[in-house]
């Protein structure tokens, strides 16, 4: 097979004329500023005027077709819609006296909340005998008498209810208040009764530091300010226009948040790319075609990022579960937001600006060093090139040990649900979860409906097999109780309800729920025609868990094939796309382990305001991938591009890598630390959800900009040397020309290809 020894010229294709596409759009857009900023306004005002009017709700309600909970969910809603549903509590608790002295008020509550829509059953705690007669019966209450809950069935998530329905449940329980009787709701009940999300703190925390960032940085106020406005007036449009997806589609509600912290942190690195090729393209050009210019070379290299960061979140939908597709889908939208935003608006408003870009300073303004022309400053970064190019295997070996070391945590890596219980103690589920946790044990938090579908057994058989499966529920490990079987109204259906010796987000109730339906259903009714399930909220959260663990490997080869074949394309090299790929996954490897140490082992939880030690949520692994392999791409992308135009321009493989690193290493670390201060701002989150993606995208953006792009890409990328841009002659062929920076032909601003 013949090789080539080297990258060849690229050959004339499209990327020239898309080159010349941007450059004209960037020209254009700065030459009508007004026009363009009018426009973007406009868009802004609209589009929140439509999501205001028209917009959707966020909602958690989905469902998991061909799953057991589901499945046993239909049985349930077909034979006995009373005992199906979705279930809820509300949990009451009197320290001074018995419930039983307050029965008159129990049965009223009960009766008001069976008389709200939605409501199929409501289920006192109070025994028959201390009730009117026609009230519903049965349901728990503490040996003491002093603590009791109301179990509620509804015919829809009652978190996807709104506040109105949520007052209702006030009125309904108003005069066990006022006896002096504690009421708190659990479940999703309790989720609907939780405070709104309000991130305005954290975006101004995020936005804060940022201008901090970038004063110390560039010294200018307006080259600092500029990216971020840009990019708040983008993710304010990317939100809108997902309120108005949320019209036709289910989307999370933790769905605005996560697109708020992608839109924000991609929106200011994309700007700030533009700005600094601009001002370096001040030196030698007008205002006007600086900026066409720098739309042309940065501004192509924000699009293929902007698109390798979609790509990567529609790998999301491989997990064939459409609530986590969507998370990604959120994500994206905003992400297309700051792309256009850094291509469209970014020019106009250095149009607008012009040669008063550094005007305003804090300090003397720098810009980033002409990478054209090779010149090369003095400074630390240049200082640090040097070491790096002198001693490639001792940086190469010093970030291997820190990922290493960073990576322990994640061989312990426990998946599950955060439960009410490390929610905070203002939250009303938190309170009814401590409640009912104290009074009847952990596992009362986290109940399993069993269900036994005797349709198909003969009306002489049902007997003996109620007999067998009774049986065969007695003396289950890890179950505190498990409730005698009772028949539906018309026989055809049995129905217990199995509780946990542990907390719903405990290993030992998903191993409870994995042995009642593998293992303790099936053998009770072996040698008949009964169909058995496990259903309820808890066994559609294990169910949850075991379809997310199942596909997290398929997403992680996904991913990583992208990562693969987008590093390929672009750089046409071999070995640096097999690196981008390894370092992908090692890095994304060190982020899982400080997650699992803060979060799972409780290292710092406490301090970030999470009650005691909690799983990893399920799918927090799946989006971390999806997104930290997009935002990485930023700075492979940006560094990779100059390393590959200074070998095009040189031949010298180790002086390109050095001269990479000093000019880019102030710009990915300022974009960096402004990504981190924006997702670390999300950890004031009351969602721990949310405060574990925060955290493990601050984390892996700090990790992935610091020790992979400064330690372990210069120094792999050092000792390939050459072979970095190696690549078989048919492979070359195949590859379609994508220039990363639209420079392998314009070496120079304003100067011609020669």
């Amino acid at each position: 097979m013949s090789v080539s020894p080297g990258p060849r010229e690229p050959r004339p294709s499209g990327s020239s004329r898309q080159r010349g596409l941007l450059r004209r759009v960037g020209q254009w857009c700065a030459r009508h500023c007004v026009i363009v900023i009018v426009a973007w306004l406009a868009a802004l005002v609209g589009l929140q005027v439509l999501n205001h009017a028209y917009g959707g709700e966020y909602s958690d309600n989905f469902s998991l077709p061909d799953t057991q909970s589901q499945k046993g969910l239909d049985v349930l809603k077909a034979h006995e819609p009373a005992a199906g549903g979705y279930s809820a509590q509300v949990v009451l608790h009197d320290s001074d006296k018995p419930l039983s002295d307050e029965s008159d008020q129990v049965s009223s509550a009960v009766s008001s909340l069976q008389k709200l829509p939605h409501v199929l059953s409501a289920q006192s705690p109070l025994p028959a005998q201390q009730q009117p007669a026609g009230t519903p019966n049965v349901g728990p209450l503490s040996s003491d008498g002093k603590t009791g809950y109301i179990t509620v069935r509804f015919d829809v998530q009652p978190s996807t209810l709104g506040d109105d329905y949520l007052d209702g449940v006030d009125k309904a329980v108003q005069p066990l208040r006022s006896a002096g009787v504690e009421v708190e709701y659990g479940g999703p009940l309790g989720e609907l009764a939780r405070p709104e999300p309000d991130d305005r703190s954290s975006e101004a925390i995020g936005f804060g530091v940022a201008i901090v960032v970038l004063l110390i940085g560039f010294g200018s106020v307006l080259a600092a300010l500029l990216p971020l406005v840009t990019a708040l007036i983008s993710a304010v449009c990317g939100l809108a226009g997902l309120g108005l997806l949320a019209a036709a589609f289910t989307f999370a509600t933790v769905s605005p948040t996560l697109a708020t912290m992608i839109g924000l942190g991609v929106g200011i690195d994309y700007a700030l790319f533009l700005v600094t090729r601009h001002r370096q393209n001040l030196l030698g050009q007008d205002p006007f075609a600086a900026a066409g210019h720098a739309t042309a070379t940065s501004g192509r290299a924000v699009l293929v990022s902007g698109c390798t960061v979609i790509i990567a979140l529609s790998g999301l939908w491989v997990s064939g579960i459409s609530f986590i597709g969507k998370l990604g889908l959120a994500a994206a939208v905003t992400v297309v937001t700051a792309v256009l935003g850094a291509l469209t608006l970014v020019p106009a408003l250095l149009g607008l600006i012009g040669r008063r870009i550094d005007k305003l300073r804090v300090r003397a303004p720098t810009a980033e060093t002409n990478t054209a022309t090779g010149a090369a400053s003095e400074g630390g970064w240049h200082r640090y090139a040097q070491r790096v190019e002198r001693r490639p295997w001792w940086f190469l070996v010093s970030g291997a040990v820190v990922l290493a070391v960073l990576s322990i945590p994640v061989f312990f890596i426990q998946l599950g649900h955060i439960g009410d219980g490390a929610d905070p103690k203002s939250f009303t589920d938190r309170r009814a979860f401590d409640l009912m946790s104290s009074a009847f044990g952990p596992g009362s938090n986290g109940p399993l409906t069993l269900v036994i579908d005797q349709s198909d057994v003969p009306q002489s058989d049902r007997a003996a097999l109620e007999t067998q499966a009774q049986k065969a529920l007695t003396g289950v490990p890890d179950a505190a109780v498990i409730t005698p079987l009772e028949a539906t109204s018309d026989g055809d259906v049995l129905i217990s309800t199995a509780y946990s010796v542990a907390a719903p987000q405990d290993e030992r109730t998903t191993e409870l729920h994995e042995h009642l339906s593998d293992d303790v259903l099936p053998q009770a009714v072996s040698g008949t025609k009964a169909s058995t399930y496990v259903t309820g909220t808890t066994a559609a959260q294990a169910d949850f868990l075991e379809i997310v663990s199942k596909k997290l490997p398929l997403i992680i080869a996904v991913v990583v094939a992208l990562a693969f074949l987008v590093i390929l394309v672009v750089f046409r090299g071999l070995l640096v796309a097999v690196k981008a790929a390894v370092l992908n996954v090692l890095s994304i490897a060190a982020s899982y382990g400080f997650v699992v140490a803060v979060f799972q082992w409780g290292w710092g939880g406490p301090a970030l305001g999470v009650s005691g030690k909690v799983p990893i949520e399920s799918y927090v692994p799946m989006m971390m991938f999806a997104i930290v392999f997009g935002l990485s791409m930023d700075y492979e992308i940006f560094l990779l591009s100059r390393v590959h135009e200074a070998w095009l321009r040189t031949k010298d493989a180790k002086a390109s890598v050095a001269h990479a690193l000093e000019i880019t290493a102030r710009v990915i670390t300022c974009a960096a630390l402004i990504m981190v201060s924006v997702f670390a701002a999300f950890i004031i989150s009351d969602n721990i959800v949310v405060k574990m993606l925060g955290l493990g995208l601050a984390a892996s953006v700090l990790i992935d900009a610091t020790v992979v792009r400064l330690l372990l890409v210069p120094a792999v990328m050092t000792l390939l040397g050459k072979s970095a841009w190696w690549a078989p002659r048919w492979l070359d062929r195949l590859l379609p020309h994508i220039d990363a920076e639209g420079e392998s032909q314009t070496s120079e601003p304003g100067k011609r290809p020669g």
